[in-house]
């Protein structure tokens, strides 16, 4: 293998000094060749428990075993299947070597031999192909670990393994039978198959036609249902990964043996008051199972999702309302998880689906004293202590409400003030209470901490009931509250309460300055989403809200305040753009004119819009979608089965409750609501400066001529008028130009109603972007001629790489043919020395033929020396006649030159 040389040279580098696991190599080296090479096969079983041992108790030995080791126990398994002791131990070294060990001195960033070895295997598909081959032998140790060593696979390298099983024949065929074998087998082919599926939608859809939803339900029956263990868990965790985002498979289930099976899971059987920590986690899989059959998949348009509809027309058939009800509204004895599951179920089940919307508001609980299960639930929002069941709970209501006029306007229709003696009853008189009047006591009890919060939650639910319906907000705006006391007033508008409300819960301290309401800041949030809701589209809602100034005072403190959050100013600044979008009002003091321009000298409307940018930029409204639904598994069911009821007075886990409380309050048709208000919010304040504040054209009782005035009074009196006016329009266009300032300061670029109406500020932009665009055209160009150097450089290279390999081949060549002609020549010598009988060559022949090449030589040199003897006479021709023109004597120049060149002759002569 590939892998395996690269492998080596990292055993001693992993842990620092290669010293420190060269003993582990060694040792692992040694065991291994006893394996491969050891003669006795007790002494090779012997050699296979001691790698065994080694491997699972050190890294340095794992790591040296994925180097070398593979090859080895592969031969093993292939090779020795009748040797069964040699085969479980192999099975189990893998095991080991693929099962991380985790000591407390290891780094986070420390290579993980793990890891590596599956890595390393599971590029082998012919090392998958022979482990699922082994599942059918008849050995229950060798199917056990074989299993145990797939799914260590698919945990280290789900992906590969996933493809590589995908690409075997009647490779999940082999694994859908272990479910049919010995309970220790099943469970871990169980667990396996749990792995194997998810994520995967082709290898779902083999294991559903190899009938495993017949298998999954037999076992959870076999296995006692709910009150089952853990290996009813992991059933419910298969079956919701074939479920997940699977039309097709949960069509099968639903036509072949239908949802009966899963509902019966909900059915409370034994002690009803019994709830164990796996039974939780049973029931909390189930209700994950069957969110999964009625959410549908997101990616498809849910008007268009005939599946999803089907499904909650069928489980409401299926009487699954009557279990869910049971489970999250009248067992109170049933652990919070559990009843937060089941009513969260339940808001999913009838959620825009018009049948299942009047089955539930035609449902009545209880056995002596029946009520209906509307009323039920929405006593669990004003009484529970858990901040989680009261969400879930309000999930219900904004589902039966959401696209539900009819069933809205039934709720307000109950909406009744109840007299003065009614609203400081016992609380288990409410029991006889319609749901209007059940609603309308929690919003008028005292100020006090506790019936505060209990406001607050009605007020939740009361937006519901108004949001996207006219009717319902003008019924609603007509209920008067009585005073506590007569003496104390008259009657005030339900508004003005709630506004109250939102004041006293700002302002409550504890001894430590802090808000005493510091573990419940939801509080303030959902009184600010009311009222948002309420005035949209609403102008007789915002006559209601501006008739008391102090409601306008109060909101422009609220944006202002640097202790408030960013959501709770954000939300005030949509109030008072409210108040301006939908005002329709003609008292001057009142009207859109005047609003804006109070709190632009307020707080100016830089900071106002700045407001906007920030909430806009927290992580609520910056996240372009929702975080996916969290898959239930074995880890995360555990820690969702401990969640406790939330005490009031504990503040210790606040910022871990912080986010999922803020997601359930600005849900994400809150937050397109709110971008939307945004937008028309900027355009209208910019209209509301553009335009003059009365339409009507007024003729000034200035203008006209008083009785007894002389010509010259009267011009000198319209000449002070117009000088009058003429300074005000300068002060008007003074405090445009500030507003134009401050739009083009506020990060309006963002918007695209800023876009429509800033047209400097576009130009702007666009000669930005065209400069941008420039500087990216130069660069590309730079790019571009970069890469045509580049290309060319390649190519010389690669020329130079062919030249260099033919020259290369040449004297390849060349020493080949060198090698031949001396190994002639040896031959040649060795005959001669022998003395044997040879054919001699011709010695005269040769000297003939010698003296003919020297001579054939000489004369060649000789006619080169004589042509560039020729060529040297020809230049001295030449430059005689030059020099001779230019009227020097060439005989005397020529004197003596050729007498250097004759004295080493002469000397040599009269040496001799």
């Amino acid at each position: 293998m590939d892998l395996v040389s690269g492998y080596k040279g990292m055993v001693g580098l992993v842990f620092g000094n290669e010293n420190s696991s060269s003993n582990e190599d060694s040792y692992v080296e040694r065991v291994l060749d006893r394996i491969s090479n050891g003669q006795l096969a007790e002494d090779r079983r012997t050699a296979m428990v001691e790698l065994q041992s080694v491997v699972a108790e050190s890294r340095a030995a794992q790591l040296a075993f994925g180097a070398m080791g593979f090859p080895v126990l592969m031969s093993v398994l292939k090779e020795e299947r009748d040797d069964v002791e040699m085969v479980r131990g192999a099975l189990e070294t893998l095991v080991s070597a693929l099962t991380p060990i985790n000591h407390a001195k290891g780094s986070k960033d420390q290579v993980q031999p793990a890891l590596m070895n599956s890595d390393l295997l599971s590029r082998e598909s012919d090392s998958i192909s022979l482990l699922l081959s082994l599942l059918s032998e008849e050995d229950f140790y060798v199917r056990y670990y074989t299993l145990q060593l797939l799914t260590a696979l698919l945990t280290n390298s789900p992906t590969r393994l996933q493809e590589a099983i995908l690409s075997i024949p009647r490779g999940i065929t082999r694994l859908m039978d272990m479910l049919m074998d010995r309970e220790v087998i099943r469970n871990e082919a169980l667990l396996l198959l749990t792995y194997l599926t998810r994520e995967a939608e082709e290898i779902q859809k083999i294991v559903v036609f190899e009938g495993a939803f017949e298998k999954v339900f037999s076992i959870i029956k076999e296995e006692g249902g709910s009150d089952g263990g853990v290996v009813v868990q992991d059933c419910l965790e298969l079956l919701s990964n074939l479920l997940r985002k699977n039309a097709s498979n949960q069509v099968l289930l639903r036509e072949t043996i239908g949802f009966d099976p899963l509902i019966s899971i909900l059915k409370s059987r034994g002690s009803t008051y019994s709830f164990t920590q796996q039974k939780t986690v049973n029931l909390l899989s189930a209700l994950e199972t069957l969110n999964l059959l009625i959410m549908g998949d997101p990616k498809v348009d849910p008007a268009k999702d005939g599946n999803k509809l089907t499904n909650k027309t069928t489980l409401v058939q299926k009487k699954v309302l009557d279990h869910l009800l049971l489970l999250g509204v009248e067992s109170q004895w049933a652990p919070v998880p559990v009843r937060c599951a089941a009513l969260q179920c339940i808001g999913n089940l009838i959620t825009e689906h018009p049948k299942n919307l009047d089955a539930i508001a035609s449902k009545f609980l209880g056995d002596d004293v029946q009520e209906p299960a509307l009323n039920s639930i929405l006593r669990i929002i004003l009484r529970t202590s858990s901040t989680q069941e009261f969400f879930a709970a309000d999930y219900v209501f904004k589902c039966f409400c959401e696209k539900n006029s009819d069933g809205q306007t039934m709720l307000a229709s109950t909406l009744i003030p109840q007299p003065q003696s009614m609203i400081h009853a016992p609380l288990e008189e409410d029991v006889n209470m319609s749901f209007g009047s059940m609603l309308l006591r929690s919003l008028t009890l005292s100020e006090n901490d506790g019936d505060l919060e209990t406001c607050c939650r009605a007020a939740s639910v009361l937006s519901h009931v108004i949001k996207n319906n006219s009717q319902c907000k003008e019924r609603v705006l007509k209920i008067k509250l009585e005073a506590p006391m007569h003496s104390l007033g008259d009657p005030e508008p339900l508004m003005h309460r709630m506004v109250k409300y939102l004041a006293v819960a700002s302002s409550m301290k504890n001894r430590n300055g802090k808000s005493a309401l510091s573990s419940n800041s939801y509080l303030q949030l959902i009184i600010l989403k009311l009222l948002i809701i309420w005035l949209a589209d609403c102008p007789s809602a915002v006559q209601c809200f501006l008739d008391s100034r102090p409601h306008l005072t109060y909101l422009l403190e609220l944006v202002a305040d640097s202790t408030a959050t960013v959501f709770m100013r954000g939300l005030a600044a949509v109030i008072l753009g409210e108040c301006v979008i939908y005002n329709k009002s003609s008292d001057s003091e009142k009207d859109a004119f005047t609003i804006v321009d109070t709190f632009s000298q307020k707080i100016g409307l830089t900071s106002y819009f700045l407001k906007f940018d920030e909430l806009q930029k927290s992580f609520l409204f910056a996240s372009k979608s929702l975080e996916p639904r969290k898959v239930l598994t074995r880890s995360t069911a555990a820690s969702m089965a401990e969640v406790e009821d939330v005490d009031e007075d504990a503040s210790s886990n606040q910022k871990d409750e912080e986010l999922p409380i803020l997601s359930s309050v600005f849900d994400s048709h809150f937050i397109n609501t709110v971008k939307r208000l945004e937008a028309d919010i900027r355009e209208s304040i910019v209209i509301v400066y553009s335009q003059p504040k009365s339409k009507v054209a007024v003729v000034p009782a200035e203008l006209e001529q008083r009785k007894g005035e002389t010509d010259g009074e009267y011009i000198k009196r319209l000449k002070a008028f117009v000088e009058k006016q003429c300074t005000e329009i300068q002060d008007l266009l003074g405090r445009n130009a500030t507003l134009a300032e401050d739009l083009s300061k506020t990060g309006g670029s963002e918007s695209s109603s800023e876009q429509r109406v800033s047209g400097p500020s576009n130009r702007v932009q666009l000669e930005t972007l065209q400069r941008d665009l420039q500087e990216v055209s130069k660069r590309l160009e730079l790019l571009k001629e970069e890469k045509v150097k580049a290309e060319s450089d390649a190519s010389y290279y690669q020329n130079l790489a062919s030249k260099m390999e033919s020259d290369l081949k040449s004297l390849s060549d060349a020493y080949n043919s060198l090698e031949q002609a001396n190994f002639h020549l040896e031959k040649e010598a060795k005959a001669l020395k022998s003395g044997g009988v040879s054919i001699s060559p011709d010695i005269e022949a040769i000297k003939a033929e010698a003296r003919e090449e020297a001579q054939k030589e000489s004369e060649t040199e000789l006619n080169d020396l004589l042509v560039c003897l020729g060529q040297e006479q020809s230049k001295v021709e030449r430059l005689s006649a030059r020099l001779m023109e230019l009227g020097e004597d060439v005989d005397t120049l020529l004197e003596g030159i050729g007498d250097d060149l004759g004295l080493p002759e002469e000397i040599e002569d009269e040496d001799e």
